[in-house]
């Protein structure tokens, strides 16, 4: 009898453990799985020029970096002018306005921003995702202005030697060599 008195209490003991384990499974799941939508991103630019004169286009090389991929990501770009007048378009051939906001269909892409007057200029380009909340990226780009005949006066009288390079604002750019009649004349 004593044993039969062992054998219920171990099993009522069981019963009991067995419930409670099952009680705090059932409290302790969730039903609904946590999915990361939202992942930090950059956006990579190549070295842009700083001086620009009127008319002239630069060439602004973008990558989006993202630090994880959520399908349902999506990018828009749009863009301010505080200083100066221009105009900034995709590599596709769009128009930007400026405080209007376009989609961003690629992660590499081109921007190509033309001056439209000799003042300084800056632009400032943000990139947003639809996460909540939203994430902003912005770049912002300084121009300063350069008249052609400034630039023609800080050219002319310069004597090189065949193949010399003269750098830019980051572009290269060889100019052709003065043969000595032109460099008599320049140097009186």
């Amino acid at each position: 009898m004593n044993t039969l008195i062992q054998k219920r209490g171990f099993g009522g003991l069981l019963s009991v453990l067995f419930l409670s384990l099952t009680a705090f499974l059932f409290t302790a799941c969730n039903d609904d799985m946590d999915v990361q939508q939202a992942y930090p991103f950059t956006v990579e630019t190549m070295p842009v020029p700083t001086r620009i004169v009127k008319g002239e286009t630069v060439e602004i090389r973008c990558e989006l970096k993202r630090e994880g991929r959520f399908s349902d990501a999506r990018y828009t770009i749009r863009y301010f002018q505080p200083d100066g007048k221009g105009t900034l378009r995709m590599d596709d051939g769009m128009v930007l306005l400026p405080n209007d906001r376009y989609p961003l269909d690629r992660e590499v892409f081109r921007l190509y921003y033309t001056s439209a007057c000799e003042d300084r200029q800056s632009i400032d380009i943000y990139f947003e995702d639809n996460s909540e909340p939203k994430q902003l990226f912005l770049l912002s780009f300084d121009f300063n202005n350069e008249r052609k005949e400034e630039t023609e006066e800080k050219t002319e009288g310069t004597v090189s030697n065949p193949g010399t390079s003269w750098i830019r604002d980051s572009l290269v750019i060889v100019r052709p060599p003065v043969s000595k009649s032109e460099k008599d004349s320049l140097c009186e």
